[in-house]
């Protein structure tokens, strides 16, 4: 029989998500603050001159990550439920 859930047991949170040039999948980030994370990145996008050394630190399994900024094919950002146990 399913379980029912309530409103409390849901939760949502944003993700990031990071499509590189020549990688089938995109990245996807858990950060702290997903809205500045999705415009900073967008600017690299719109101004591809810039070329820049891109480290950030997440909060979701993966930890730390480094790529070029000339290497973003496009950025996306993401709302998933889940439940908290």
């Amino acid at each position: 029989m399913a379980q029912q859930f309530t409103q409390q047991q849901i939760k949502t949170r944003t993700s990031v998500l990071v499509f590189l040039k020549g990688n089938a999948a995109p990245i996807v980030l858990y950060v702290e603050n997903p809205v500045e994370l999705y415009n900073e990145l967008l600017s690299y996008l719109k101004m591809p001159a810039n070329i820049k050394l891109l480290e950030k630190e997440t909060v979701g399994p993966i930890k730390k990550i480094s790529f070029m900024s000339n290497q973003i094919s496009a950025v996306a950002m993401q709302e998933e439920q889940y439940v908290v146990q």
